[in-house]
């Protein structure tokens, strides 16, 4: 078996059908039907990502990804969420989630969702590591996945840390949030409202006073643009 991930949620068809697609791609899956065992089953496994639904019986699913965040803030997260769940999808992407398949879903979708998220999360090749992006006292290691600022490693998740360099990568260039969404997400399609909760939560690690951003500037009805401080 390759990377582990542990799925949560309580219906035991759709975690038995989750189970089948993702080990027959090679992850170990490990399950959960409730918040607390997810918590459980967290510490005692350190899985490499969590599918995680919102609805749980018991401690629900916004704060099993609020603790999970508290305890590991580079966890990579997905989660699944109602098609009338919008305020919840938002918040949760808010607490930290890296990103979220709505149900009904297709396995093999999801399937690829998390093969996508892993795939970001593994460092360069030693060999590789030559990739350094700098913008005063903020210093991104783009190989082994590693920003600084002040020399104080930033808790960054995986969706947070991409956009990150892709902002930076593109300073002075207004980026408009459909860009975004297809370069740094992999999504042709999708809720931009993503964008902009990342985006919230990013100023809120790499800027002074995120309510008057120095780096991460709003470009007001168009998206967003970098500048070097």
């Amino acid at each position: 078996m390759g990377q582990r991930v542990l799925v949560v949620d309580d219906d035991p068809t759709v975690s038995d059908v989750v189970r089948r697609y993702l080990e027959r791609a090679d992850f170990g899956v490990r399950l959960a039907g409730d918040g607390q065992s997810a918590l459980d089953e967290y510490t005692r496994e350190r899985p490499d990502l969590v599918v995680l639904d919102l609805m749980l019986p018991g401690i629900d699913g916004l704060e099993v990804c609020r603790r999970l965040r508290t305890q590991d803030p580079t966890l990579p997260i997905i989660m699944l969420t109602a098609l009338g769940q919008e305020s919840d999808r938002v918040l949760g992407l808010e607490i930290g989630a890296d990103d979220y398949v709505t149900k009904p879903f297709s396995p093999r979708e999801l399937v690829l969702r998390v093969q996508s998220v892993l795939r970001r999360t593994v460092p360069a090749p030693a060999a590789d590591r030559s990739d350094e992006l700098v913008d005063g006292d903020l210093r991104v290691d783009v190989a082994r996945r590693i920003a600084t600022l002040r020399g104080h490693e930033l808790g960054l998740t995986v969706r947070e840390f991409d956009l990150l360099v892709f902002l930076m990568r593109n300073p002075g260039r207004v980026l408009r949030r459909a860009e975004l969404l297809e370069q740094v997400w992999g999504w042709t399609f999708g809720d931009q409202s993503t964008v902009t909760v990342h985006m919230r939560r990013l100023r809120e690690k790499v800027e002074d006073d995120p309510a008057e951003p120095k780096r991460i500037l709003t470009v007001w009805g168009v998206g967003y643009r970098y500048e070097h401080v």
